[in-house]
């Protein structure tokens, strides 16, 4: 508890210097037609997130020193990114680093996966690499495109860090010192502070949700390394029911999925229904915390998966009803 109020300190001292940085060379999110937010608001301040943890490695756990220097990577390019359009090639290289510096962290801590790995054929060692870094890239964009409403990443995420949080304790894991998990939590709750308004103060940017996504991808990989079991995915189950249902739709559409939109079911909500950002933002983590309540409670999963599978119906059902197959899968108008 100490430290977290010490984090808590710190961070929030650090995120009002932030703002005035931010004010002084007008980093800001200026409202577009894709935007859910009708005010000039200032971006990047999610900075805290890939800062709080980084520190927390050095102090607390200096030999997982791969994933902060994996933090540190995709931060830094996606900070760089909220000010000015990176090229994309850039970027995505920038990923790919960041990525297999994760991936190298989680195998050096798994000595089981590091069996496997000198056991494998090389083809299946390719196939379960290729696999592993299309997982992360997956996540990592799912996650930036779901930074879009006030509390969505704040309520989201400590949903998702606080199940594995109690995972490790329940299995006895080492993923992460707890002096790491809470200085995660402290910067959480400082932006949380700033952010779950009905007018934020500020934004996650791509540093926030970006960084967030990675550390997430590796406890998730980690998880599922150790105990064998694809089931922890699921901890990123709702966000990635409407990413990958949204995606779907958009190809129905033949819209190009990789530029900037807002037809995600949340933004449909905020948009058009006029619902307030931090509801929305609470029945999603609350729709994600049942799930990964039944996620732990049972061994192999199923539990979780049928749940999953009767969200899956319940938010088919609603986008049909509210949205209309016309403009789900022919045409839609933002506006």
């Amino acid at each position: 508890m100490f430290t977290i109020c010490i984090a808590v300190v710190i961070l929030f001292c650090i995120e009002l210097l932030y703002f005035k940085i931010a004010n002084h060379y007008n980093i800001v999110d200026k409202p577009n037609l894709r935007s859910s937010h009708t005010l000039i608001t200032i971006r990047g301040g999610g900075i805290i997130f890939p800062l709080a943890f980084i520190v927390g490695i050095l102090i607390y756990q200096p030999q997982n020193v791969y994933i902060a220097l994996a933090v540190l990577a995709i931060s830094v390019i996606s900070f760089m990114d909220d000010i000015v359009t990176l090229n994309n090639k850039i970027r995505i290289s920038v990923h790919i680093i960041a990525v297999s510096l994760a991936i190298y962290q989680c195998v050096s801590n798994t000595p089981l996966l590091q069996t496997f790995i000198g056991n494998s054929q090389i083809l299946i060692l390719v196939g379960c690499a290729m696999g592993t870094y299309i997982l992360f890239i997956g996540i990592i964009n799912a996650c930036n495109f779901m930074d879009g409403i006030n509390g969505i990443t704040v309520f989201y995420f400590m949903v998702t860090l606080t199940s594995a949080w109690y995972v490790q304790y329940k299995l006895n894991l080492d993923l992460l010192d707890n002096g790491v998990w809470q200085c995660l939590m402290a910067s959480l709750l400082v932006f949380g502070f700033f952010n779950l308004r009905i007018i934020a103060k500020t934004f996650a940017g791509d540093v926030g949700s970006i960084s967030l996504a990675l550390i997430i991808c590796f406890l998730i990989f980690s998880l599922m390394a150790i105990t064998q079991n694809p089931k922890w995915i699921l901890l990123l189950a709702v966000y990635g029911l409407d990413t990958i249902l949204t995606i779907i739709c958009r190809l129905f559409r033949r819209e190009n999925i990789f530029e900037a939109h807002r037809s995600h079911f949340y933004q449909y909500l905020a948009n058009k229904r006029k619902m307030g950002h931090i509801l929305i933002s609470v029945l999603y983590a609350v729709s994600q915390l049942f799930i990964n309540y039944l996620l732990i409670a049972e061994e192999s999963g199923i539990y979780a998966l049928s749940a999953l599978v009767s969200l899956f119906i319940v938010y088919g059902f609603l986008r049909l009803k509210m949205e209309g197959a016309k403009n789900l899968f022919e045409t839609y108008k933002p506006n």
